[in-house]
């Protein structure tokens, strides 16, 4: 009995000296409020930064984020790898604005980072970076079987009988809201030129006449051109890019770049919060900064865009045609006139879908 009631002591004293032990690690960890604020403190170590983008820049994407992984482990020995996701803007933007923690995101239109500015995720000096906040440049063109079988030049052909247009949904698609913006600018012009004033009726009416002769409603852009690469439609509203980086892959299409058209510009941002928490500012900040330098730029020339820095311009110049009529979102009022006047509830292109 003696025995067993020294057994139990000497059990009973080690596990007393293992929760002494376990407490005095704990407490080397640190205090709980330095625990709480480990999320925000930069990560000295190989860290991980998420992106989430818009589709049309996956292939460029995929070719520049090594060139940036390579020079941030040459400034700070840190190895960066990378979570990618690639969606429409408009879904894309509200899968951030609804938790995924992306560090960085480039989508297809201002509107869908001013969305996540409005969500406080984006601080409101996101222009700071890249050039006035964009990174890349392009034009809304339209894309045709090899040879052009169905003589399309300008918008206005769209419209004609027996053509089957294809252009994605500006409810989920950032690229098909440039689409329609293009279309509906061209119908402005065309007034314009006709009776001297911009006509928003007779524009409202061109849209109409165009979205007839639609076949489907992908969407994203990226949806879109597969469809259209599958054999769907005779002619596809899109990005000038997207068409010029599927020809140099060799597959035979026809640019077609209207005369009154639109600029487009898409932009990139730190998602402040979310880098913030992940410890990830500095290399999210360094990555949009990149975007813009000579070499990543002329990986984005590469995939067609029309590039922002302008040394990488000019030596790509002559693959841009400037059309006569181009125009800039300034012309349809800048982004919160259009979102007013197309896609409120109320506006152009839901009455266009209604029939109304």
């Amino acid at each position: 009995m003696r025995v067993l009631k020294r057994s139990r002591q000497l059990h009973g004293w080690l596990a007393a000296l293992m929760l002494a032990m376990l407490a005095l690690a704990l407490a080397g960890c640190g205090n709980g409020k330095e625990t709480a604020n480990s999320a925000s403190a930069p990560q000295q170590g190989d860290l991980t930064l998420v992106v989430g983008a818009y589709s049309v820049v996956k292939d460029a994407m995929s070719d520049i984020l090594p060139l940036f992984a390579a020079e941030w482990k040459a400034k700070t020995g840190q190895k960066i790898v990378f979570q990618e996701s690639y969606e429409a803007s408009g879904t894309q933007a509200r899968a951030i604005a609804g938790g995924f923690e992306a560090d960085v995101t480039l989508l297809a239109l201002e509107g869908d980072v001013g969305k996540l500015v409005k969500a406080g995720l984006v601080a409101d000096t996101w222009k700071d970076h890249g050039v006035k906040g964009m990174v890349t440049r392009s034009v809304v063109a339209l894309g045709t079987r090899e040879g052009n079988p169905k003589g399309i030049h300008d918008f206005a052909d769209l419209a004609k009988p027996g053509v089957k247009v294809l252009y994605p949904n500006p409810k989920t698609s950032g690229g098909a809201q440039w689409d329609i913006n293009a279309i509906y600018g061209a119908g402005l012009k065309l007034s314009e030129e006709q009776t001297g004033v911009k006509d928003p009726a007779a524009a409202k009416a061109f849209l109409e006449s165009v979205h007839a002769n639609v076949e489907s409603l992908d969407k994203s852009g990226r949806a879109s051109m597969a469809a259209f690469e599958y054999g769907v439609g005779d002619v596809i509203v899109t990005y000038e890019n997207e068409l010029l980086a599927r020809i140099a892959q060799g597959v035979k299409y026809e640019v077609i770049i209207p005369k009154d058209t639109i600029l487009i510009e898409n932009p990139a941002a730190v998602v402040d919060k979310y880098a913030d928490e992940h410890g990830t500012r500095e290399a999210a900040e360094a990555l949009v900064d990149f975007l813009t330098t000579e070499q990543a730029q002329e990986v984005f020339a590469k995939y067609g865009f029309r590039p922002v820095n302008e040394q990488v311009y000019a030596e790509n110049e002559s693959r841009y045609p400037v059309p006569s009529g181009l125009f800039g979102i300034d012309y349809l009022g800048g982004w919160a006139e259009v979102r007013e006047t197309l896609y409120s509830k109320r506006g152009v292109w839901y009455q266009v879908l209604a029939g109304i």
